[in-house]
């Protein structure tokens, strides 16, 4: 097991939470792959998608249903601050995920974040295991207690 994975995988247990972790196969890499792989709805896969705070220098952290984009504007709004391209190294850093597979639990340092509201209409969504092949299920009211997120209209 990579030292990503058992960091999801701890995180969730750390909360309290039995969660399977599903290996899939490389279509898991969009939205509506993982939704193919596991059997669901494509918004009920919660997208981790990661900007760079331009004046922190830090990534903040976007929770998105999976048919649905990130406004930039909006973002930026909700951030208090211009939002850039977060690249492959920052992104390691401050989440130790990298880019494809980032869990949005088990980061190596606390990250502001945001939820999409449309995640709340579902019983269960599944999320990124801090690899591109795996994924978790997870109650919404779960994933919104173990990020930290706030629920806020950002979406496209």
């Amino acid at each position: 097991m990579s030292k990503s994975l058992r960091r999801v995988q701890s995180a969730l247990e750390a909360a309290g939470l039995m969660v399977e972790i599903r290996e899939t196969d490389d279509s898991a890499r969009t939205a509506e792959g993982a939704a193919a792989a596991v059997g669901c709805a494509v918004d009920q896969i919660a997208k981790s998608i990661i900007f760079r705070g331009e004046a922190s220098g830090h990534v903040v952290l976007f929770l998105t249903a999976g048919g649905n984009r990130v406004d930039p504007a909006k973002a930026t709004v909700l951030a208090g601050q211009s939002l850039g391209k977060a690249d492959a190294e920052l992104v390691r850093a401050e989440t130790g995920f990298a880019i494809g597979g980032v869990a949005p639990v088990g980061h190596l340092n606390r990250i502001e974040a945001w939820l999409d509201p449309r995640l709340l209409d579902f019983e269960q969504v599944w999320a990124a295991a801090g690899t591109p092949r795996h994924v978790f299920a997870i109650a919404p009211a779960d994933l919104l207690r173990l990020t930290w997120a706030k629920t806020a209209d950002f979406i496209a």
